[in-house]
């Protein structure tokens, strides 16, 4: 019997502190910096983000996201026998923040590692999972994306600190006799590490480089739209099915003007684009889950829908599943 992956549970999690563009703008103009509601709503679709408190890490939402997905899924934490975590600001150096958010939920023993593919980790993360479930080294996982990014965000650069948020969402992929994952892509070309990237590494003690997020927009969007539709039509092919096949198109939340311009390639209508962007900015790794896990809690997505997820990051990364939910 082929042994294949489904999606049984999702969940999500945000830090209790919803930050406005009118309220960042504020923020902003305190260190001389000028940008408002209308300036960050024209070029990006966002009209809030969440930041967490100083004292929560990546591990702490993912933690929170896992045990909501656990619930949907209707199993306990003492069931999983795999824990991705896709971050690019994990708690620490070392060990992974899969391992720490192992901890969290009360559990030993399982496979806990982290994948850093910027905002395409999750892609790359449920992936994994999938192809570990379909070798039989796993039975069921927990694929959570949780990020930070408010941490690394320049705030004297009003091009980059106004699109990122904090959050953290995860699914419950469990081994299935019945397809759900049913195709993914997945690419990387390290000539464009410079157009995204925190260009900082730690030393003796010390940060060497710079810290925080640097992006280059017009390089990112040009190289954006083209890669994503390559990697959805690459990924609908394995899978032996056609864009008129896609219930959801569920991209990483990075800029709307990205997202519907993907959607007009596939030759989607835009009422198949599930949108989060504008109430949670850009969460990097965090973003795909969390849109998922809304539009099902919402009853937009529903079992049996046809989701076609894709996302790009830095690295440069980019990547894309399609499933059966």
């Amino acid at each position: 019997m082929t042994r294949y992956s489904r999606i049984t549970g999702t969940g999500s999690f945000l830090p209790p502190r919803r930050v406005t563009n009118a309220d960042l703008a504020g923020e902003l103009a305190a260190r001389g910096i000028e940008t408002s509601d209308q300036w960050i709503i024209e070029r990006t679709g966002i009209q809030a983000r969440h930041f967490a408190a100083p004292e929560v890490t990546s591990s702490d939402l993912g933690a929170q996201a896992a045990r909501n997905a656990l619930e949907a899924a209707g199993i306990a934490a003492s069931e999983i026998d795999l824990i991705i975590v896709a971050t690019s600001t994990p708690d620490m150096v070392f060990p992974s923040s899969a391992c720490i958010l192992q901890n969290k939920l009360g559990i030993a023993g399982c496979a806990a590692f982290d994948v850093q593919a910027v905002c395409s980790g999750f892609v790359y993360a449920l992936t994994i999972a999938d192809s570990l479930i379909k070798t039989g080294a796993a039975s069921k996982a927990l694929v959570i994306g949780a990020e930070v990014f408010s941490r690394i965000l320049d705030f004297s650069d009003r091009t980059t600190c106004v699109l990122f948020g904090d959050g953290a969402g995860a699914v419950v992929l469990e081994a299935s006799d019945t397809p759900g994952i049913l195709a993914s892509d997945l690419h990387a070309d390290g000539k464009h590490v410079g157009i995204l990237c925190v260009p900082g590494n730690v030393s003796g003690g010390k940060v060497l480089g710079d810290p925080l997020l640097k992006m280059d927009g017009q390089a990112v969007f040009k190289l954006a739209i083209g890669v994503l539709e390559d990697a959805a039509r690459a990924t609908l092919s394995k899978a032996g099915r056609t864009e008129a096949d896609i219930d959801w198109l569920i991209p990483h939340q990075a800029n709307i003007r990205i997202m519907q311009g993907t959607a007009k390639k596939l030759k989607l209508p835009l009422d198949k684009l599930v949108v989060t962007v504008d109430q949670h900015g850009n969460t990097s790794a965090a973003s795909i889950p969390l849109a998922l896990d809304a539009s099902v809690r919402s009853g937009k997505v529903k079992k049996g829908d046809t989701l076609m997820l894709e996302g790009v990051g830095g690295g440069f990364t980019w990547g894309a599943v399609l499933l059966d939910f």
